[in-house]
């Protein structure tokens, strides 16, 4: 039986141990911090697994653990784990991206700056280090621009800023605090606000071969204050897009420039005026679920490819280049929820289920639990799937969703 070590695989990335599990494989979780980041504790389970080795800094003693299972692969399940795989891959010779871009691959100001120096296009930034600083930037770019942590995910920390004030505002909030997996926030980046839609390009890899396994396109809304583009929606692009090329041509220069040759990665990218503009990366699978809204669309996703590029490699690189071809059109809704408070109920959830394109809802909070005022991408309660034949019908349902999401939507106890 083959072995498979996940570094950081944890609740929002179990499917990609399922996935392993499912070929056959023993998998063994690699926790890169002693202690689990809180944003994991909640749904925290070990039974799946054959090991659970716990880094404490010690990388030979880490790979030496890991070596004992003597593993075919060793990969990231979720962005904080995407160094230690590359240290332990390397070290114990498996396939591998390697050490030498590892930074890039987690710190978002060396990230754009080395896909600038590959000479793909990339947005204007600052390494922020003062206020002063920050704000004589500002100014010279004019406009808006993106403040954020150098190391969160999830849209955590990352704020949209009209004017020199709101951006040293950010920068100074950003520093108090500490990101989703509990690292202190030490440097900032600013970050040029680029104009136009955004996509998502899942890859994976091997050997230097990408395959484009799902693309998506983001919708958003403006809901004031910081929030100026929260995600409401993502849409699977079908393979007769026009954009389809001029994104995927793109994502597979940044990969390169990244240095990221083995296992799946997770794109952003604005397509600007000029061309297609990263936003940023990471060297692991998607969240938000979206393997299982791919294989809805197209019976394939980022997870078995992800399992073909490390124990069937043949088979990976003899189909890698065939496009995934689209028989159901498919789209996901996160609800915005403009208010906040202990939830009764969802009072308009049965007509939701009842529309014809829904396939699934996923509860974030249930009745009794709180509701967050939907500021920021991360402050959900819900998910809502929509697949069906007929692109029209599950766009009509999408809107539909849109039209019932209000006040309306969550019914909330009296304060007392």
């Amino acid at each position: 039986m083959s072995v498979v070590a996940l570094v950081d695989a944890y609740a929002p990335s179990m499917q990609l141990t399922k996935a392993f599990l499912n070929a056959g494989c023993e998998v063994v979780r690699v926790q890169s911090t002693a202690e689990v980041p809180p944003f994991y504790r909640s749904a925290l389970a070990t039974d799946e697994f054959a090991d659970n080795i716990v880094h404490t800094g010690d990388l030979g003693e880490t790979a030496a653990a890991v070596g004992k299972h003597e593993p075919v692969a060793v990969l990231a399940a979720g962005e904080l784990g995407v160094e230690l795989a590359d240290q332990l891959s390397e070290a114990l010779g498996l396939p591998t991206n390697g050490t030498s871009l590892s930074l890039a691959r987690r710190d978002k100001y060396v990230q754009i700056e080395t896909i600038k120096a590959a000479g793909l296009r990339g947005a204007r930034q600052l390494l922020v280090t003062d206020a002063d600083a920050l704000t004589e930037w500002h100014r010279a770019i004019g406009g808006r621009v993106v403040v954020k942590p150098l190391r969160s995910a999830g849209n955590d920390g990352v704020s949209n800023c009209d004017t020199p004030a709101e951006s040293v505002a950010a920068y100074r909030a950003i520093l108090d605090q500490t990101t989703i997996f509990a690292e202190r926030n030490d440097a900032v980046v600013a970050q040029e606000y680029l104009t136009g839609g955004e996509y998502v390009v899942n890859t994976v890899s091997r050997d230097g071969c990408h395959r484009a396994t799902d693309l998506w396109k983001y919708s958003k809304m403006a809901i004031g204050g910081g929030a100026r583009d929260r995600i409401t929606g993502a849409h699977l692009i079908g393979t007769d897009s026009p954009l389809r090329h001029q994104l995927i041509d793109y994502a597979f220069a940044v990969l390169d420039a990244l240095g990221i040759t083995h296992g799946p990665a997770h794109l952003e990218v604005i397509l600007t005026e000029d061309g297609p503009c990263l936003v940023e990366v990471g060297a692991r699978i998607c969240g938000a679920n979206k393997a299982y809204y791919a294989d809805l669309a197209a019976g394939e996703s980022q997870l078995e490819w992800t399992v073909d590029a490390y124990l069937n490699p043949a088979r990976f690189l003899a189909d890698y280049q065939r496009p995934y071809q689209v028989r159901n059109h498919v789209a996901i809704s996160w609800p915005t929820s403009p208010v906040a408070g202990t939830l009764r109920s969802y009072p308009l959830l049965d007509t939701v289920r009842g529309l014809e394109s829904v396939t699934n809802v996923e509860i974030y909070v249930e009745p009794g639990g709180q509701v967050p005022e939907t500021i920021d991408d991360s402050s959900k309660a819900m998910a809502i799937g929509l697949a069906h034949g007929c692109e029209e019908i599950v766009n009509r349902d999408f809107a539909t969703i849109a039209y019932l999401d209000g006040p309306g939507f969550y019914e909330l106890e009296e304060q007392q």
